[in-house]
């Protein structure tokens, strides 16, 4: 007898449907799975035999089952068909009704006394089923809320096999979850604003980055408080829109993380991680940091410390906003619109430009150690700050630098205006501006041309880094309220492109 489910399959953040068949037929005993199946669909056989068994259903062992995953020409990773194929045997058994399982979608591991388990990717699934015409779900508790939050369908958490069943059935009674609502959260950061003593100027390229979602780089001698600047800067970001807590939880679903996710990510990779950790590969080509940090910031501490082909791999994902991820089974195009934010020593000892320790770097081992980020990589980056010993007078007062909560709120100010600015248009941040954009909203007039003209000739810039100074100081007249780009914000913007460590005439 045959029999068929309906289930969903996963590549990148796309879904497909899979038609998972079973068929009991006379014969020598035997369980085949066909249609490209990858070690953990193959190995479901154990899982669904137990499964049945344990839940108190007949496994019919002493006849031939041919489980079939279609389409055939596609490869089905992962313990997602656990549930469906266990339901379709019991079909094709006659234990249960045929009818059911082709007007739902079912999605789920088994353990091996019946229970259901989350599995990984189930937002992506579920919301390509619903373009697809689906409506009705069925899969784990454990997942069930992330799936609840798409538009328009019904989703029924499932605990275990014998549950289901009894409801498939009609001799048991299930209640579908009511929709999912994103509700943004306020998550505590590491460090506020105000517990970072002295470094104004290092907190104002923060504020700036934060507003306009540029990238960042401190440069600074050890204990200046890099790290601690950094790790507060999702204190002053303002917290995520329903769409984009949307985006990010597709992402980090495929990657593993149960639930919705409702705080800007913010991902600190050590300095060894490999290039496919950073960028997303692996026989599956998953997501990788880069992705992860989707919407949030991207932390890289020790900056000259990553491999080179690690630094080289962000250059085009900072352009794009997106990274694909090609591998021999596949190529998947995951989101990336991060903000990096970097930090590094001014020299190999670290010790270049303190006021109260003798560096003993020779200027060749300066220039190589800066070496190792290459200049189109820095020529990606919008503001360059250099931190230097934080004075004892700042450390030893009592008096407390601004709060992150008052620099949060110019934050989403300037934010508001961006929004207001781009409309519909898929760019949300000054940073993402097309040159188009750049050319209707970042107009200069005739004072801030002559100074850009100098600036361009003097410190030798490229028409990348001419077009983030304009960015930048866009930023900077958001943040002041200004409808135009004044002299002031241009000049700021441009001082933000200077670090010495780069500049070989002051090595």
């Amino acid at each position: 007898m045959l029999s068929q489910a309906n289930s969903f399959g996963l590549l990148g953040l796309k879904g497909f449907p899979v038609k998972v068949e079973a068929d009991i037929s006379g014969g020598l005993p035997a369980y085949e799975t066909v249609g490209l199946p990858d070690t953990a669909v193959r190995e479901s056989r154990e899982r669904v035999r137990a499964a049945l068994k344990n839940a108190g259903f007949a496994f019919p062992g002493d006849r031939r089952i041919t489980v079939s995953l279609a389409p055939a020409d596609l490869r089905k990773e992962g313990s997602v068909y656990d549930l469906p194929i266990a339901l379709a045997i019991l079909s094709a058994s006659g234990q249960m009704k045929q009818a059911p399982l082709v007007r739902a979608v079912y999605l789920g591991e088994l353990a091996l006394n019946g229970a259901v388990r989350g599995v990984n990717g189930v937002l992506p699934m579920v919301i390509s089923a619903r373009e697809a015409g689906e409506s009705v779900f069925f899969v784990p508790r454990e997942n069930a809320g992330e799936a609840a939050c798409v538009e328009g369908v019904r989703v029924f958490p499932v605990d275990d096999l014998g549950q289901l069943v009894r409801f498939l059935r009609g001799e048991g009674d299930m209640t579908p979850l009511p929709k999912t609502e994103f509700s943004p959260e306020e998550v505590p950061a590491p460090w506020d604003f105000g517990d970072i003593r002295g470094q104004a100027a290092a907190k104002r390229a923060a504020e700036i980055a934060a507003a306009g979602g540029h990238n960042l780089l401190l440069c600074g001698t050890p204990g200046s408080g890099k790290t601690m600047l950094a790790r507060a800067i999702p204190s002053i970001l303002p917290p995520m829109t329903a769409a984009e807590c949307m985006e990010v939880t597709k992402i980090h679903s495929v990657a593993g993380h149960r639930g919705l996710v409702a705080v800007r990510p913010f991902r600190s990779p050590h300095h060894g991680a490999s290039s496919a950790a950073i960028t997303g590969g692996g026989v599956n080509a998953m997501p990788g940091e880069i992705s992860l940090a989707h919407m949030g910031v991207l932390f890289l501490d020790e900056f000259p410390e990553f491999q080179r082909d690690v630094l080289e791999s962000l250059r085009q994902p900072l352009e794009d906003g997106m990274v694909t991820v090609s591998r021999a089974r596949m190529s998947c195009t995951y989101p990336a619109s991060f903000m990096l934010v970097a930090a590094m020593n001014p020299c190999p000892c670290g010790n270049r430009g303190s006021r109260t320790r003798t560096c003993t770097c020779t200027p060749s081992e300066i220039r190589r150690y800066a070496r190792r980020i290459s200049g189109p990589l820095l020529d990606r980056i919008d503001l360059f700050i250099e931190m230097n010993d934080v004075p004892f007078e700042d450390l030893s007062g009592q008096e407390r630098g601004e709060a992150s909560a008052s620099i949060r709120q110019r934050v989403v100010a300037a934010r508001e205006r961006q929004r207001l600015r781009f409309g519909p248009d898929s760019v949300r941040t000054n940073a993402r501006m097309t040159v188009q954009q750049i050319e209707s909203f970042c107009p200069l007039d005739s004072d801030c041309q002559k100074l850009m003209e100098m600036a361009f000739r003097r410190m030798d810039l490229s028409a990348r880094a001419y077009q983030r100074i304009r960015k930048v100081a866009r930023t900077i007249a958001d943040l002041d309220g200004s409808d135009r780009i004044q002299q002031k914000h241009l000049s700021e913007a441009i001082r933000y492109r200077r670090l010495s460590i780069l500049r070989e005439d002051e090595l």
